[in-house]
């Protein structure tokens, strides 16, 4: 992947990503085709409209998506094309970790689903419940979790 200038991290659109592969975790149930767009409530923070969707270089990264979700039904991971052009996403990247180790971003396009994981493992229950703990405590001290 290239970086189109320095100044905005945007990556090319698309197109020009070559064979890059991309994942959605989210527990909306799916069909390939769709577009999962901007402007639903975020699953993070204080709920408000979304001004992007997330998409995720890593399964890993996607996994916790799927299982931080918010809904009742079952984690799933997508295997999603970008419609236009992304951005690391800074609520993971130089913030919190130097650079862009999970490969996580975000775009105002939308995401094209091509494709659902169907076997994927999931965290630790420990691992899951330590982190859902850590997001708690942001959310009593005021840490707004998504940086729009």
């Amino acid at each position: 992947m290239n970086t189109a200038t320095n100044e905005d991290k945007s990556l090319e659109p698309a197109s020009d990503q070559g064979s890059q592969a991309f994942y959605h975790g989210t527990k909306a149930d799916l069909k390939p085709g769709e577009l999962i767009t901007p402007g639903f409530n975020s699953n993070y923070g204080k709920r408000k409209e979304a001004a992007y969707v997330y998409l995720m270089a890593t399964l890993d990264a996607a996994t916790w998506g799927a299982e931080l979700a918010l809904g009742d039904g079952p984690g799933r991971i997508y295997m999603v094309e970008p419609t236009g052009p992304i951005e690391d996403d800074p609520n993971l990247t130089d913030k919190k970790y130097p650079g862009n180790p999970t490969k996580s971003y975000r775009t105002r396009s939308p995401l094209r689903v091509i494709g659902e994981v169907i076997k994927w493992q999931g965290h630790s229950p420990e691992q899951l419940n330590s982190m859902k703990e850590h997001l708690e405590r942001l959310k009593q001290l005021g840490i707004e979790a998504i940086e729009e």
